[in-house]
């Protein structure tokens, strides 16, 4: 059963922080956030893997939590919100190129646009496009990014709908998985997600020490 939406909720919403967007917004919150993540750069601060963990999470029933979701509902949520921010986000780069970074007086979301760019030319568009998902602030810049340096249609749809259902559907089994099989796990959320967030970064460190292995010179070794 999904929690109800309470208008009243929204006034004590905390944006940075799972649980309280949860417990306001229940399902439908997950959706937003996702396409807000990956689709708008506003929204790259918000916290798009420790939502989706925590949300499968409270799906089990088995937290101490007032908040409970239905798996189902929650991950065609997360799946579309994911995905049509992506998409969205990529369409916004291609029509306005670099304009929207440039308005940005982040430091934070221009070192992303950097990283972004970096991936996209070390690994190619597939790679880079599926890995940018497990990388916060990345997964937010790397679509806009993609279009503006004009990545073709097909190549980043296909990639992006790989990486966004690997990563969405992943991260919230995971925590559904978990919390089906240790009680009162909730106890332990806050590890949990820098765990989750630390597994989520590997696919990419293996990356770049792959890269730096390979580019060696021979006779190299100290």
């Amino acid at each position: 059963m999904t929690t109800p939406f309470h208008p009243a909720s929204q006034l004590a919403v905390n944006v940075l922080d799972a649980h309280s967007l949860l417990a306001a917004f229940g399902v439908l919150g997950v959706g937003v956030v996702m396409f807000a993540e990956t689709g708008l750069l506003v929204g790259f601060f918000l916290p798009g893997d420790s939502l989706l963990f925590t949300a499968g999470l409270l799906c089990t029933g088995s937290a101490e939590s007032s908040v409970h979701l239905s798996l189902g509902p929650l991950l065609i949520a997360a799946a579309a919100g994911a995905l049509a921010g992506a998409q969205c986000g990529y369409v916004l780069g291609r029509k306005a190129g670099g304009a929207l970074l440039a308005r940005s007086r982040s430091q934070r979301l221009h070192q992303g646009a950097k990283r972004a760019e970096e991936l996209l030319e070390r690994y190619g568009h597939a790679k880079a496009i599926t890995l940018a998902r497990f990388v916060p602030v990345v997964r937010t810049v790397l679509n806009p990014v993609a279009g503006a340096l004009e990545v073709p249609v097909r190549t980043f749809t296909l990639w992006q709908i790989i990486g966004g259902l690997v990563w969405s559907l992943g991260l919230t089994l995971a925590g559904y998985a978990l919390g089906s099989s240790i009680p009162n796990v909730d106890r332990y959320l806050l590890p949990l997600v820098a765990l989750i967030i630390f597994v989520s970064l590997i696919p990419l460190a293996a990356e770049v020490y792959r890269a730096r292995r390979d580019g060696r010179p021979e006779g190299g070794h100290r």
